[in-house]
């Protein structure tokens, strides 16, 4: 596994927040064991990606790991000490350092562990010398509907062994982001707590609705009268159909915009926009009448939408 974390998803220490983000979902689409049955190291490229991106996601964390407090894990470094720090400790001893207190080492800790199991025999317990520690964390990924991700709900997974585990969907989830569940892992050592859910969310395509950011893009089909004429008609929404006017003599490829249709977050007042592209549609057989009057109108007018066009291509 990668202990760097920039080199894990493929960045350098200046990555802005959006590029770390970007990164990480890419590579969970093409790393996650459950989407590559067949791939072997999936399941460790996820896992050295999941850790990297818990790491440089948080900037408290990312500057701890910066600064050489962390390292590529997470795991507290180990500061350097020399025989004169502990000249002041009774009979000049080094101090055994118990539990997690105290920035002790965590690989020291666990080979202290396995020494004491082994005086005390097999059947010893982890906290029978006063240590504990957190159960390890579970990943699981989740599967949701485009609406169900950018509206919010609940669902549950069903757990290796049967059980279910309710999930809330948080209102305005992204594609490859991963839930949080505390205490939803394994269990702890030593009456240590218990481990989080790692729960990663892949977000289904729509066939109407795009996602770009908060905003909602959507393709409007109109008619020709309606592009000609103006007039009022109705869209759907993330949040169900509204009304939308459009303008007379308007084009294929304009875009009209929806204030506060788009998608919200939790803890946030406004919404995103929802844009609507507009794409003109004419019927596949045309009305006697309406060809004959456009043929005259043709015959009258010398409206070319390709003139500026071909003038740029001769420059």
């Amino acid at each position: 596994m990668n202990s760097d974390p920039y080199e894990a998803l493929g960045l350098t220490k200046s990555a802005k927040a959006d590029e770390i983000k970007k990164a990480y979902r890419k590579l969970v689409r093409s790393s996650h064991p459950d989407l590559h049955p067949d791939d072997r190291a999936a399941e460790d490229r996820f896992k050295a990606i999941s850790a990297a991106y818990e790491i440089l996601k948080d900037p408290e964390t990312r500057a701890r790991y910066d600064a050489g407090e962390i390292d590529g894990l997470g795991a507290e470094r180990p500061q350097r000490q020399y025989y004169r720090d502990f000249a002041d400790a009774p009979d000049n001893s080094y101090q055994q350092r118990r539990g997690f207190e105290g920035g002790g080492d965590p690989a020291d800790i666990f080979a202290e562990i396995l020494r004491n199991r082994t005086r005390g025999g097999a059947g010893s317990e982890y906290g029978s010398r006063g240590f504990s520690a957190a159960g390890p964390d579970a990943r699981y990924t989740l599967q949701v509907s485009f609406l169900d991700a950018v509206r919010g709900g609940e669902t549950r997974i069903t757990l290796p062994d049967g059980a279910n585990l309710a999930v809330k969907i948080p209102q305005g989830l992204e594609d490859g982001q991963t839930l949080r569940l505390r205490g939803k892992g394994g269990p702890g050592y030593g009456g240590g707590p218990a481990g989080d859910a790692l729960v990663t969310v892949m977000v289904h395509s729509h066939g109407l609705f795009r996602r770009v950011g908060d905003d909602i893009e959507l393709v409007l089909p109109i008619t020709f009268d309606e592009a000609i004429l103006g007039g009022k008609v109705t869209v759907p929404t993330i949040d169900g159909p509204v009304g939308l006017m459009i303008p007379a003599g308007a084009s294929s490829g304009r875009v009209l915009r929806l204030r506060g249709r788009g998608v919200g977050r939790a803890g946030r007042k406004t919404k995103g926009d929802q844009k609507v592209e507009l794409k003109i549609m004419v019927p596949k057989e045309t009305d006697v009448g309406l060809k004959e009057f456009l043929t005259d109108w043709r015959k009258s007018h010398a409206f070319d939408p390709r003139a500026d066009l071909m003038k740029g291509a001769a420059t």
